[in-house]
Order: C-alpha cells, then sequence, then structure tokens
C-alpha cells in the first residue's frame, strides 16, 4: 500500500512540474504575455513542484498540506479566468484586468480547451489525489 501512495505522490509532483513547464513554454517560447489571473495560477502552481517535491523525498504527504490549499485555491481562481472567457456576461470584468486582457485567448484547442482550462485540470488532478492519499491514509491507520 505505501508504494501505491508514493506513486501518487510522484503523480502530483509530476503534474505540478508539467502544468510549470507548460506556462514556461506559453510565456518564454511562444512569447505569450500572461494576464494578471495567469499570474495567480502561477502564483498558486510554481510552489507546488518544491512543495510534493519535499513531501516525495520525505515519503510523507503531510509535508504537503500547504498544496492541498493552494491547489484548491487554483481551481476557483482557474474556474473563474475560464468563466470571465466563455460567459459574455463576465466578459467585461476580464477586460479590466491590466495590461493584457484576461479574455484573451491565446489557445483554443477544440473549441474549449484553453490555457485556464489546462490549469483547471492541472490543480483539479493535484487536489483529488492528494484528498484520496488523505483518506486512504486515514483508512489504514483505524
Amino acid at each position: 500500500m505505501k508504494q501505491k501512495m508514493e506513486t501518487l505522490l510522484f503523480i502530483i509532483w509530476g503534474q505540478s512540474l508539467l502544468a510549470t513547464l507548460g506556462s514556461l513554454f506559453y510565456s518564454e517560447v511562444m512569447k505569450f504575455i500572461p494576464c494578471e489571473l495567469c499570474w495567480v495560477q502561477r502564483i498558486l502552481m510554481y510552489p507546488l513542484v518544491v512543495i510534493y517535491g519535499y513531501a516525495l523525498y520525505k515519503k510523507d504527504i503531510r509535508y504537503a498540506f500547504p498544496g492541498l490549499i493552494m491547489s484548491g485555491v487554483g481551481i476557483v481562481v482557474s474556474t473563474y479566468h475560464y468563466l470571465i472567457q466563455h460567459i459574455k456576461s463576465l466578459q467585461s470584468a476580464g477586460e479590466a484586468c491590466g495590461l493584457v486582457p484576461c479574455t484573451t485567448t491565446y489557445v483554443n484547442y477544440f473549441g474549449f480547451i484553453t490555457i485556464p482550462f489546462l490549469a483547471f485540470l492541472a490543480f483539479i488532478i493535484i487536489f483529488s489525489i492528494h484528498i484520496f492519499i488523505v483518506v486512504q491514509q486515514r483508512r489504514v491507520s483505524k
């Protein structure tokens, strides 16, 4: 059972690393300028690489509790950002979002996959697996 939890912790760490590298690819290679909500999502995602990396090194999910909170907040922010991009009545809020409007859609794969959608997926995967690990550990402890 312990090996399975370590594997899941590795998946969380890998997901946070992939999301971080993906955002850096879009800004540094593709030269997409991040909006303010993109910066907030980055602020919430980038530390997760270190947090879950340390938890993986220690082989203990308890070290990653801040990651659970940050990924939960990230889900809310990325959902809001995605809704700003896709719901007409919210788009006026996103247009007043700094130098780059938060309604800017640099990519739109298959008509619905945007950068905030990708961030949402990363945060939800991290959050869900973290919760699963905690629940499993509590069941084993009893």
